[in-house]
C-alpha cells in the first residue's frame, strides 16, 4: 500500500444570513433549496463532504445566530436561539452567487419542516464550514457508501472527480422514485439500493452490498455516511475483515436513530 496525502484545511467561521432564491422537489424525499445574497461573498467549501451549520427561524420567526464574544461564539442571552442542524453543501457557484443545499424530507424536525414550506425570499442562517477534509486524489479507486442523507456529498464528489478516477457508489434510498441523475466524468459503478418500506435504521442493504464487493487491486479509499451505528459497524467490518488502514477510511454518522431530526 502506498502513501496518500490527505489533509485538513481550517477556515475562519463566518455567520451569514441568506435568502432563498428558488426551490425544487428533486424526488419524493429530497427538496433542493438554492440560497444567495450579498452575505454569501467569500464563502469557501473545499471538500464534497463539508458541513455547514444551518440556523432556522425560532418560534418568533427570527434567525438568531451565535455572535463572537470574549469566550468565542455564543447565542445572545435575551432571545430564543434558532434551531440548528448540520448539512452538506450540494454545490457552490461563486460566479452566480448561489449555494445549493439538498434536504431529505423525513420526520417533522425543524430542517425538514422548513424545507417543505420554503419559498423564495425567506431567510436562512448559515455558519461555516469550519474546515475541509481533502482526500488525496491519487487513490486507485474510491468507494462511497451512504443512505439518502449522504446523497448530496456523494453527488458532489462524483461530479468533481477527474476523468482518470474510478469510483463505486453504493446508495440506499427509500423507494425507486428517489433515484437521481448523478453526473460524473470519472469511471463510476453506481448501485441503487431501495429499502421498499424497511426502516432506515433497520436496513442492512448497504452492509450487504459492501461485503459483496470483490477484493480490488490497488489502493482504495472508503467513505461511509449513514445512521451512526450502521456507519460504525461498516467501518469496523472494513478494518477487521478487509484490513483497510485507518488512513484509507472515513466513516461518519450523518444521523442517529432516536434523534428528532
Amino acid at each position: 500500500m502506498g502513501i496518500h496525502e490527505s489533509r485538513m484545511l481550517r477556515h475562519a467561521v463566518v455567520m451569514r444570513e441568506l435568502k432563498v432564491l428558488r426551490t425544487e422537489r428533486l424526488t419524493p424525499h429530497m427538496q433542493r433549496i438554492v440560497l444567495g445574497g450579498a452575505a454569501l461573498a467569500g464563502f469557501v467549501s473545499a471538500a464534497p463532504d463539508d458541513h455547514v451549520k444551518l440556523f432556522f427561524p425560532n418560534k418568533d420567526g427570527r434567525i438568531v445566530q451565535p455572535v463572537l464574544g470574549p469566550d468565542g461564539l455564543a447565542f445572545p442571552a435575551d432571545v430564543d436561539p434558532s434551531p440548528m442542524r448540520d448539512y452538506t453543501p450540494r454545490s457552490y457557484d461563486e460566479a452566480r452567487g448561489e449555494l445549493t443545499i439538498d434536504f431529505v424530507l423525513h420526520g417533522d424536525g425543524p430542517a425538514a419542516s422548513w424545507a417543505m414550506q420554503a419559498q423564495p425570499g425567506q431567510r436562512l442562517g448559515i455558519g461555516g464550514p469550519r474546515g475541509s477534509h481533502i482526500v488525496a486524489d491519487d487513490f486507485d479507486r474510491y468507494v462511497m457508501v451512504g443512505d439518502e442523507t449522504a446523497l448530496p456529498a456523494i453527488g458532489r464528489w462524483l461530479k468533481e472527480l477527474p476523468r482518470t478516477a474510478k469510483a463505486i457508489a453504493l446508495i440506499e434510498i427509500p423507494e425507486p422514485g428517489d433515484h437521481q441523475m448523478l453526473a460524473s466524468q470519472a469511471e463510476v459503478e453506481l448501485q441503487w439500493l431501495e429499502r421498499q418500506g424497511i426502516k432506515p435504521e433497520e436496513s442492512t442493504l448497504l452492509e450487504q452490498a459492501l461485503e459483496h464487493l470483490p477484493a480490488m487491486q490497488g489502493d482504495t479509499f472508503y467513505w461511509i455516511a449513514a445512521e451512526s451505528r450502521r456507519a460504525r459497524r461498516m467501518r469496523q467490518w472494513l478494518s477487521e475483515h478487509r484490513h483497510v488502514p485507518k488512513d484509507y477510511l472515513k466513516a461518519t454518522g450523518y444521523w442517529k436513530f432516536g434523534d428528532e431530526d
